[in-house]
């Protein structure tokens, strides 16, 4: 029993320290920084690229918020990749005043291998573009979007990750639990990353990309996780990603627990998939630059999985010495309290605290609030899951409703129904 608690006590340090770093930087998003100051002062030339997989309900919305942009109209196209549809998404998108490109692929059809086709075609035309924005089909777009880009290509930024919102935050308890997720992470990660020169990620949707950078080798991702596989090689090489707060896109998010348990284990399995091939590298880039940019990229990928499993052995070990009477039962009850109350009041107490810095109404969060802990403790129960059992299944979110730009940025609020 004496090396069970040795044991024991190891992986708590490494827990505490794990969740201290995290602790510090996310107090940097308190950092109110200037404006960095302009390298160049041009309005630059765009392509909006929509990866669309049969979307005919949703895809002229998001087509209708880029046309309404504040940017000038000649000075950005708008693409879609109509991705082995089988429905009039192709049709649809042609009326709503895109361009677009329709591919037939059986065998690879993740959106990764959709952007990896499409641009390997523009850098052979030798298009004539500055940089490129990715949208997922059912978003709508702030007016502002493309110009608050614009800027940041002029501040010499190449990758940028925009504000990831949320159309239906209130539909139900799993929209509200994404919000909330979202919200946290914008707040307490990306942003507190930015402001102390660190790397954000992309994070699916919403992000711009200097066209250069791709230019050399094209689009290469082959993971389900397409967004992470991308920023960890920029970080690998000591390259950042950066943040732009005031460039908003709105996504919806499924109401099944059956599409969102699928989504999150398909985004669980591209992260494993990730760690599996990146982290050696990471590694070795955190050696060669003895950068905090690296160091803090590699301690993102093995900081879900190893520490989940490290949270899990520290249980076990707990349940070992109560079983061979070296607890107590008041001792065995407050060590399993020790974890349980932190996981039950942790995810509110940061949702909270980001809501309030971003000034996000709480009132009709509150109900998701009360079950966001259910809503992380099944991510939790997935990544057990995707331990043993690695489903790759894409399931497509089904829209049930029909939301407008004007719902979501104009201050109006989407019904409550959690």
């Amino acid at each position: 029993m004496e090396y069970l608690y040795i044991l024991k006590q190891v992986l708590v340090y490494i827990l505490t320290a794990y969740w201290c770093y995290q602790t510090v930087i996310s107090l940097c998003s308190l950092i109110k920084l200037k404006d960095k100051p302009y390298l160049t002062n041009k309005n630059h030339k765009f392509m909006a690229i929509i990866p669309a997989h049969n979307e005919e309900m949703v895809v002229s919305n998001l087509i209708e918020s880029l046309k309404n942009q504040t940017y000038d109209r000649n000075l950005y196209d708008i693409y879609v990749i109509a991705d082995n549809c089988t429905d009039n998404t192709a049709n649809i998108a042609r009326r709503a005043g895109a361009i677009v490109l329709e591919r037939f692929d059986p065998v690879h059809k993740t959106k990764g291998y959709a952007l990896q086709w499409f641009l390997k075609q523009k850098i052979e035309e030798n298009a004539d573009y500055d940089a490129f924005f990715v949208f997922d089909a059912d978003n709508i777009v702030d007016k502002d979007f493309i110009v608050n880009m614009n800027k940041k290509l002029c501040q010499g930024e190449d990758v940028v990750q925009g504000y990831r919102d949320i159309k239906n935050p209130t539909d139900n308890w799993i929209t509200a639990g994404y919000a909330l997720f979202y919200w946290t992470m914008h707040r307490l990660y990306h942003l507190a990353r930015y402001n102390v020169g660190l790397s954000t990620l992309l994070n699916g949707t919403g992000f711009m990309v200097r066209f250069d950078v791709v230019k050399p080798n094209g689009w290469q991702t082959e993971t389900l996780t397409e967004d992470i596989e991308f920023s960890l090689k920029r970080i690998i090489k000591g390259q950042k990603l950066g943040w732009a707060t005031d460039a908003i896109v709105y996504d919806e998010q499924p109401t099944s627990f059956k599409q969102s348990w699928s989504q999150r284990s398909r985004w669980t399995v591209g992260h494993m998939q990730c760690m599996k091939r990146y982290t050696g590298e990471l590694f070795n880039s955190v050696k060669e630059h003895k950068s905090l940019v690296t160091f803090d990229g590699f301690l993102y990928i093995v900081g879900t999985t190893p520490m989940l499993v490290i949270t899990m052995l520290v249980l076990f070990i707990n349940c070992a010495m109560y079983a061979a009477q070296s607890m107590t039962n008041l001792e065995f009850v407050i060590n399993i309290l020790r974890y349980l109350i932190p996981t039950l009041l942790l995810p509110i107490g940061t949702a909270i605290v980001a809501m309030t810095l971003d000034r996000k109404p709480i009132k009709p969060m509150l109900k998701g609030l009360l079950y966001y802990p259910l809503f992380m403790g099944t991510w939790v129960i997935i990544n057990i899951k995707c331990l043993f059992k690695r489903e790759t299944t894409w399931e497509k979110i089904e829209h049930v409703r029909d939301i407008k730009i004007a719902e979501v940025s104009e201050g109006e609020e989407v019904p409550e129904k959690i």
